[in-house]
């Protein structure tokens, strides 16, 4: 346990790290959009809230990416590849949940719940986001297969007290 708990943190530093680095330093430097991933966080809890402390939307996208997205490939799209498609390539299936990402970020919290256009209005920031979660996925999934992170669902619990 305590070894998949380390585990998802590295894989979630690297990956929010390589997500980071893509889409606010190496899409910009070829000409593409900057992606804003704070800028979005703190609208979406603005939107929420009304108002919050400075530093919060940083606090947001830092946890989403080093625990709650990370967390997500290794409790829910790995074990679901696992049980309908056992033999299909992990990498698959990351490219798959990072595309699974980007509609989440994109549609759900910033048009449904912040109120933006649908996908950005499907601008230069809506691809480079769609290419920055693919990278995030991709190198969480790889540093969580490197490492062996496993989780089943199908685990019996031992009870507390017997």
């Amino acid at each position: 346990m305590k070894q998949t708990a380390t585990t998802v943190l590295i894989a979630g530093a690297f990956a929010t790290i390589a997500f980071d680095a893509f889409g606010q330093g190496l899409a910009p430097m070829f000409g593409y959009a900057k992606l804003a991933p704070v800028g979005l966080a703190n609208q979406t809890l603005n939107t929420v809230f009304d108002s919050v402390p400075k530093g919060t939307a940083h606090l947001l996208h830092v946890f989403t990416g080093m625990i709650a997205y990370t967390l997500g490939y290794l409790m829910i799209a790995r074990p679901i590849q696992k049980a309908v498609m056992p033999r299909m390539h992990w990498s698959l299936t990351a490219v798959a949940y990072g595309v699974a990402l980007w509609v989440f970020a994109l549609y759900v919290m910033a048009h449904l719940v912040a109120g933006n256009k649908p996908f950005l209005g499907f601008s230069g920031i809506t691809w480079v986001a769609l290419w920055g979660h693919i990278v995030f996925a991709v190198v969480a999934a790889w540093v969580m297969e490197t490492r062996g992170a496993v989780f089943n669902w199908s685990r019996k619990m031992e009870p507390v007290l017997a």
